[in-house]
């Protein structure tokens, strides 16, 4: 399993955001990756690092696409792992 962790920021839409966190979150559900929101970004399993690249640029595009936002500032850090199989809960468990 390949993990990111997803941040995208609309500029010029003042300064609460949970509107578009929202439609962000609804997009990456119909993706063929698993999502976790938690309060800072979103944390994306995939099997296929062209899977969480596509989940992405569907956010991002739907985001420069809404009225009032003229910047968008996507943030993107993959965790992807050759030696064993990890997944956000796996690695969770092991810091407890």
């Amino acid at each position: 399993m390949i993990l990111a962790q997803l941040s995208i920021s609309p500029l010029g839409v003042g300064t609460s955001v949970g509107h578009y966190v929202k439609k962000v979150v609804k997009i990456l559900e119909n993706e063929p990756v698993t999502c976790y929101t938690n309060a800072m970004a979103t944390v994306i399993e995939a099997e296929t690092t062209e899977q969480i690249f596509t989940a992405v640029k569907h956010a991002h595009d739907a985001l420069i696409k809404e009225p009032g936002i003229h910047r968008v500032i996507t943030e993107l850090k993959i965790d992807h792992r050759t030696d064993k199989d990890a997944t956000a809960k796996s690695k969770i468990n092991a810091v407890r």
